[in-house]
């Protein structure tokens, strides 16, 4: 078995687990160090957001996709831990940028759909899915819908169900896993889980979301944050620098790193 397909079935096997995976987003070599150390990571994330706004672009693939692959790679160096992507919407060609990821070592990856005709979205997904199986591993596709965070003024009732039949299928087109980031309540994890089954489902972390310990009480498989870690991060470099300007200096609570 190659290192890459062990990888693979890593990650593979965090999300078939019926314990929470937690993965908080990276963007750099620096970031993804700092993540991977902690006790209890078992999986590292990226973030295109993060990535794109690191080079000075806006999200939404207006990063050259040779920058985000470059930026990917970095990552994957930076840890012992398997690496999955955020390819956006997989930059005009989700099956070659797969690809491109697969080989500077990802072994997963994030595929918006953002509400595209559904058939298309599917044959994105199957793309996806090809290009792991010719690359030798066992991708572990994270396929996201849009549902939920493109739902404007629609009844809430038809954005639920949009998101539960997109997400069924690119489950049956072999998708382990469906993103379904927004604001959920519980009721509506509870609804998905019971059509998709437990370890189907993976979430963002956003303020007054449904605790952790009851996502896992309700089968969802991964929660991640998204660009919110980078935002957190560059937080405390703003007021550590109003602090200075105001005649401060490093907080108490300072340590350094290794």
């Amino acid at each position: 078995m190659t290192d890459i397909q062990a990888q693979s079935q890593k990650l593979l096997a965090l999300h078939a687990a019926p314990e929470l995976l937690k993965v908080v987003n990276v963007w750099d070599a620096i970031s993804t160090r700092v993540v991977s150390e902690v006790e209890g990571i078992h999986a590292i994330a990226t973030a295109s957001h993060s990535i794109a706004a690191a080079y000075g672009y806006e999200d939404g693939e207006n990063i050259p996709v040779e920058l985000m692959i470059e930026a990917v790679g970095t990552v994957v160096s930076a840890t012992d831990l398997p690496v999955t992507a955020d390819l956006e919407a997989g930059y005009g060609n989700p099956g070659d940028t797969t690809r491109r990821a697969i080989q500077v070592g990802a072994v997963g990856a994030n595929l918006e759909d953002q509400m595209k005709p559904l058939a298309e979205s599917v044959a994105a997904v199957e793309a996806v899915l090809a290009a792991g199986h010719a690359e030798g591993i066992d991708f572990v596709l994270n396929a996201r819908t849009d549902a939920f965070v493109k739902a404007g003024d629609r009844p809430h009732a038809d954005v639920l169900a949009d998101a539960i039949e997109r997400g069924s299928a690119y489950l049956a087109a072999g998708a382990p896993v469906v993103f379904v980031p927004g604001g959920l309540s519980e009721d509506d994890i509870k609804a998905i889980v019971d059509v998709w089954g437990p370890q189907k489902l993976t979430l963002i972390g956003v303020p007054g979301s449904v605790p952790l310990d009851r996502m896992q009480e309700l089968g969802v498989a991964r929660v991640s944050y998204g660009p919110t870690s980078q935002s957190v991060a560059l937080m405390a470099l703003q007021d550590l620098t109003a602090d200075i300007v105001a005649g401060g200096g490093l907080p108490e609570s300072f340590r350094g790193l290794n």
